[in-house]
């Protein structure tokens, strides 16, 4: 290879570009889930999204240990350093996304927007989607603030990153059910403010831990709790919205879930400010 070339994949270390580990890593997650999923088809399992989330965290793990091992570093130092203080990090989050969802949901029913009833449903519903959201969370934090956010950040630098991963994370959720008029507008705005909050939660924290608890208190809450949609996707929660038709969609978030709502938006940045307020722990303190 002439050195033209080498300086296109190389760094001046003699090591592969960042931008090509991060095509890479996605090359090999969509092509190994797509054999999975033909596999899956050719043997006729039965579909489930629960089972399917969490053979999508699988090989997650998978590629991601294996570009991390062949960088011949420990696979701990994507996040996943599991200690006592991995869990209680993991349990503060959960309570953050909650807490997050819980302040969005009142000031929807103070505005008059939305008033919440009982479903009727029992606990069984909760429990199960807190295996769901598990999934998805451990998924997608182990994707998107994982080996691809980091070395992104290795690469470009953290605030690129950051804005990289914010459109990314919007636009990716235009395909959802209900991404239409200020819907669009207003869940874009808020799932792009919730990526750059998960990648401060990160940064603070240099663990997935928060992350993921953030993620999933959020879902949790939001669709197995209080029965909003969950980006457009009917969860089915212990109460049920009622929506007031004379107030504008974009106070409730309506079918699409808090995430399109003023609300929302309004606490996901009060949430920013305070998790870029806070010093968290250093990479040092995090390697003692």
């Amino acid at each position: 290879m002439n050195e033209p070339m080498k300086r296109v994949f190389l760094s001046q270390d003699g090591r592969m570009r960042n931008g090509w580990k991060v095509f890479g890593f996605l090359v090999a997650l969509i092509g190994l889930g797509r054999v999975a999923s033909l596999a899956a088809h050719l043997l006729h399992f039965p579909h489930s999204a629960s089972l399917g989330e969490w053979v999508s965290v699988g090989l997650m793990l998978l590629v991601s240990w294996v570009f991390v091992r062949l960088e011949r570093e420990p696979f701990q130092s994507l996040g996943w350093k599991l200690n006592g203080r991995w869990g209680l990090e993991l349990l503060l989050g959960t309570l953050l996304g909650v807490g997050i969802i819980g302040l969005a949901a009142a000031g929807s029913v103070v505005s008059g927007a939305v008033s919440l009833v009982r479903s009727g449903q029992g606990a069984g519903p909760m429990l199960s989607g807190a295996l769901f959201f598990l999934a998805v969370a451990l998924f997608e934090e182990g994707v998107f603030r994982g080996y691809l956010f980091q070395r992104m950040t290795r690469g470009a630098g953290f605030f690129i990153a950051q804005l990289i991963m914010a459109l990314f994370f919007g636009l990716a959720h235009w395909g959802n059910p209900g991404m239409h008029g200020a819907t669009l507008l207003w869940a874009t705005l808020d799932i792009s403010l919730a990526a750059v909050l998960l990648g401060f939660c990160w940064r603070r924290t240099n663990s997935l831990a928060l992350p993921i608890g953030v993620h999933l208190g959020w879902n949790w809450a939001q669709g197995s709790l209080l029965g909003f949609g969950v980006s457009g996707t009917d969860a089915g929660g212990f109460f049920k919205p009622v929506f007031a038709a004379a107030k504008p969609e974009w106070m409730s978030g309506g079918a699409f879930g808090l995430e399109a709502s003023l609300p929302g938006v309004i606490v996901c940045v009060l949430a920013i400010l305070a998790i870029w307020m806070w010093k968290g722990r250093s990479a040092e303190a995090e390697n003692a």
